[in-house]
């Protein structure tokens, strides 16, 4: 513990970043590439069936929601408490973010299942997608519970300063669950229940290997002795887990929104904007590393009161990422059409998520900023600004822009709205960003 806060509060920061993002941007690569694999092979099967998994994907991000909620909600009072050598507050955190995590996501994932056809219908799925929805999704639910811990302890071991323990976790999983795709959809002829069962399976030995990496190298056992439910514990894994569910929430819902709204155009619709939100996650995968990187320097740092490498760890990954988005955005704008062909070769859906990616792209790199000013808001405590923040790309602008768009350009309309949101919230993060950096260059 002595070694890691010393390297924590001495290494130089943009080595030490590099260091910790590593880890995550290969597990969160595996991550996108899993998506993407399953997108590819489900597109061998129907383009309903594409659509199904677009579908579903609103539920999978709502059960993400409940898993980086706990997962950051305690990850970064776990920082600070070990950044200020306090141990035993650090392992009451861990512990309780990751049972009390799964005991939602099971209440949640049953009251689910009991409503299952009804809920495809509220997260778009038409007529023709429902049979493939409730095929996929169904099974999904079910291991709801082991993506939420999954997700849960990864974050606590980022946090931690151990990132490299959660890739190895992560990436075991996912790449597993590359490999045995073909053969659980297409030889063993599951089609979509297989993809989503192969899925779960592999979230289950994602989880069992990041158990026992935590027994032998984690800072924070997760007994359960050490789990609180006092309000002070409580109090802390909501602020500093809101951000994360209100960023995750509203995106489910701006998922559901953007379905609904592509649906009106049909199946082929909702298949181009899925493999639009694949593509451009699998692109934003390396910058989103890079800032999850940075968090737990800015909190281990925050709380050992080194405000001068927070402030360094901010322009470094704002600078450096926005560079590097703008090169591969630029990149990705030309090769478009090939990048959404891959998934799916149907006229239509090329048509329609080739330009939504383009539109999406073009703007792309303004939401570095706004992505570090939000995990450094949340990272230090700031939980409103962080919350107002987190809101406003999938919620304060999308959903207006989703709801009024559409009725004035068609789909058109659905294609801008994500492009214009990214607008609107970078233009929101400097005022909630500024007092806080302000507050850290005075103390340089």
């Amino acid at each position: 513990m002595t070694d890691q806060f010393h390297r924590m509060t001495t290494a130089p920061v943009p080595h030490l970043i590099l260091a910790l993002a590593v880890p995550t941007i290969v597990s969160m690569l595996i991550t996108a590439i899993y998506n993407l694999a399953t997108t590819f092979y489900v597109g061998r099967l129907s383009t309903e069936a594409t659509a199904a998994v677009g579908v579903a994907f609103a539920a999978m991000t709502l059960i993400q929601a409940i898993g980086f909620f706990f997962g950051q909600g305690s990850g970064n009072a776990i920082s600070r408490y070990l950044g200020a050598r306090n141990k035993a507050k650090a392992q009451t955190m861990a512990a309780t973010g990751f049972y009390i995590g799964i005991v939602i996501s099971v209440l949640l994932a049953v009251l689910s299942l009991f409503f299952l056809a009804p809920l495809c219908r509220l997260f778009g799925a038409t007529n023709t997608i429902l049979p493939h929805t409730t095929e996929y999704l169904a099974p999904i639910l079910l291991g709801a519970p082991l993506m939420t811990a999954a997700l849960t302890l990864n974050n606590q071991l980022r946090f931690q300063g151990n990132a490299i323990l959660g890739m190895i976790g992560i990436a075991s999983g996912s790449l597993l669950n590359i490999a045995l795709q073909p053969l659980f959809i297409f030889t063993l002829g599951g089609g979509l229940a297989g993809a989503a069962i192969c899925t779960i399976l592999c979230q289950g030995i994602s989880l069992i290997v990041l158990l026992l990496l935590n027994a032998k190298h984690g800072s924070c056992a997760l007994t359960l002795k050490s789990v609180s439910i006092s309000h002070t514990v409580l109090a802390e894994i909501l602020r500093g887990g809101l951000p994360s569910l209100a960023r995750q929430g509203l995106a489910c819902l701006a998922t559901l929104l953007l379905n609904h709204a592509a649906g009106q155009y049909g199946d082929a619709a909702i298949a181009g904007m899925s493999i639009t939100t694949r593509i451009t996650f699998m692109a934003y995968a390396v910058f989103i590393g890079l800032g999850q990187g940075y968090q737990p320097v800015c909190g281990y740092c925050y709380g050992a009161r080194r405000y001068d490498r927070v402030w360094q760890g901010f322009r470094f990954c704002t600078i450096a990422g926005t560079i590097g988005m703008a090169v591969l955005s630029l990149v990705s704008i030309i090769w478009a059409d090939t990048f959404v062909r891959l998934f799916r070769d149907d006229v239509a859906v090329v048509a329609v998520g080739a330009l939504a990616l383009r539109f999406q792209l073009m703007v792309y790199p303004l939401n570095m900023f706004v992505t570090i000013s939000n995990m450094t808001l949340q990272t230090i405590g700031r939980a409103p600004q962080a919350t107002l923040l987190a809101s406003a790309r999938q919620g304060i602008f999308f959903i207006p822009l989703i709801l009024l768009l559409p009725h004035f350009y068609g789909l058109l309309g659905v294609q801008l709205a994500t492009p214009l949101a990214d607008i609107g919230s970078f233009i929101l993060a400097f005022p909630l960003i500024k007092p806080t950096l302000q507050e850290l260059r005075q103390c340089l």
